[in-house]
């Protein structure tokens, strides 16, 4: 079933058969709670670790300690091979108007060969960061480490060779659907970065800018104030759109770029 959807959308760019392909995923995680559905391979702990790494520019953290970005740079640069989409299907099938359509996938390693090639290519290290640096200036997050799911939407065999980086936004992305699932489903599959914090300060007037651009629902407005949930995944999009600045980002361990790469490295070989 993957492979063909895979083909036909190599062969057209169809927002209607990607939108199909998506909406049967979303109603998989919906119904999760199914006898059986939880012991599918895309829900076990050993076959996903994706984290986000926020983008926001005033993280707090300790003097000389890299931004979350170094993550990414770290694989990009150690990775086998590079492999870029030339579009995401998420924005594509959902008719995005608010980020570009073309900054697709960046997949690495040695699986990332066997993605189509008709809707992918090889990259340089170099583009590989550039292609960051573009999403993350256009506001995508990125979420990286390795997804079970991602093996199925692209064709490719699970060996534990593909790491995935998706550049996300709050209104497409497959990943918020991750709100369907249990919180004890989610904490294992996709755990915040470790030692980010999100806080929010006594500047708040509970305006909910920050709930409307919280993919997953983490957000809520109580007395006047934004309240953040266990299900927050500390992207810090809430951050980034908060008006008042009322909402603080904070980094606390100096080593969390070793310890994140060492993590996905016990997940998925890439290098």
């Amino acid at each position: 079933m993957a492979s063909r959807i895979t083909n036909r959308i190599a062969a057209k760019r169809d927002p209607k058969t990607i939108r199909r392909a998506l909406d049967a995923i979303g109603m998989a995680f919906k119904v999760t709670w199914l006898p059986g559905m939880s012991r599918h391979p895309w829900l076990k702990p050993e076959k996903t670790d994706m984290r986000w790494l926020p983008i926001n520019a005033d993280i707090e953290m300790p003097e000389d300690t890299p931004m979350p970005l170094a993550v990414l740079d770290g694989i990009i640069e150690k990775a086998s091979h590079r492999v870029l989409f030339d579009y995401c299907g998420c924005r594509v099938a959902y008719r995005c108007e608010d980020y570009p359509h073309e900054i697709g996938c960046l997949l690495m390693g040695d699986s990332a060969l066997e993605g189509n090639p008709d809707v992918s290519h090889e990259v340089t290290v170099d583009e590989a960061k550039e292609i960051a640096r573009k999403a993350v200036d256009a506001g995508l997050v990125p979420i990286i480490g390795k997804a079970r799911i991602d093996n199925a939407l692209f064709s490719i065999k699970d060996r534990h060779r593909l790491v995935t980086v998706c550049f996300c936004c709050e209104c497409c992305c497959i990943t918020r659907n991750i709100r369907h699932l249990p919180i004890s489903k989610v904490e294992p599959l996709f755990p915040p970065l470790e030692s980010v914090t999100i806080e929010v300060t006594d500047d708040c007037k509970g305006c909910g800018e920050c709930a409307e651009h919280c993919y997953i629902e983490a957000i809520t407005i109580k007395d006047k104030r934004a309240v953040i949930s266990e299900y927050c995944r500390a992207c810090g999009r809430c951050a980034t759109v908060c008006p008042r600045d009322a909402i603080k980002v904070t980094l606390t361990d100096p080593d969390f770029v070793e310890k994140t790469i060492e993590r996905i490295g016990t997940y998925v070989k890439y290098d």
